[in-house]
């Protein structure tokens, strides 16, 4: 077995709780323009949008561009669909909202877990977020990441192959010194499939609490952690991995 050297860490989701904090920044932006709508229902209508939009690029039907365009871009698409014409509002007003993405809450392991792990591997953003965007997350947060790689930096979306490949060999190590560590168990079938390591951290409450999908582990991954604090005992040889 190929001994582990790095690992990249899906974000929003596993690293950062995204429904909260867009959220928040929802509710006090809603306030100032008299508008109606549960600021998590806006959130969650934003989210659902980033997968499709996404898909464009991956097929081929535009070419590749940060996710902070997609963000932008969605949410003129959310506020439609709210019955709100988006030129009716500043747009210097909604570029602001859209930095809501960049503001976003660590979950209370994620630093501590980080930093562990970045003692003795190189530990890096594997995330589909653009490289300002995990800029100001990682500062905003302390998250003490070695470097920021990811789409952005192979101009592609996961769960293409490239993202995964093309992030091993920037650091300069083989896929299967590299584990993938994701709250998403499709994110890992995508990385188990380029040879990458797996581990599978549960984050059961990110879509709140009527959350259906994601809330265990449904693969044969290589590490199974409720926090990221486990993992890095695992990985450090404190614990023992958990294997579905």
């Amino acid at each position: 077995m190929a001994l582990l050297k790095g690992a990249g860490q899906d974000v929003f989701g596993t690293v950062v709780d995204w429904r909260s904090g867009v959220a928040r920044d929802v509710a006090a932006y809603i306030a100032s323009q008299q508008v109606t709508v549960d600021p998590f229902e806006f959130a969650d209508a934003w989210r659902r949008e980033y997968v499709p939009a996404m898909a464009e690029v991956r097929a081929g039907n535009r070419g590749f561009v940060g996710l902070d365009v997609l963000h932008r871009e969605n949410l003129d698409k959310v506020l439609t669909g709210l019955g709100i014409d988006p030129q009716s509002i500043p747009a210097a007003s909604l570029d602001e909202l859209n930095l809501a993405w960049h503001k976003l809450d660590p979950w209370p392991d994620a630093v501590p877990g980080l930093s562990r792990l970045k003692e003795r591997f190189i530990i890096a953003p594997l995330s589909n977020g653009n490289i300002r965007l995990m800029l100001d997350i990682a500062k905003r947060a302390g998250i003490p990441w070695d470097a920021i790689l990811g789409a952005e930096v192979v101009r592609m979306y996961k769960p293409a192959p490239s993202v995964y490949l093309d992030t091993a060999e920037l650091l300069a190590i083989e896929p299967a010194e590299l584990c993938m560590v994701a709250a998403h168990n499709d994110d890992l079938k995508a990385a188990k499939a380029c040879g990458l390591k797996t581990a599978f951290v549960s984050r059961p409450r990110e879509h709140g609490e009527a959350q259906t999908k994601d809330l265990f582990a449904e693969g044969q991954w290589d590490f199974v952690a409720s926090s990221f604090i486990e993992f890095a005992d695992m990985m450090l040889g404190v614990g023992q991995s958990k294997r579905q």
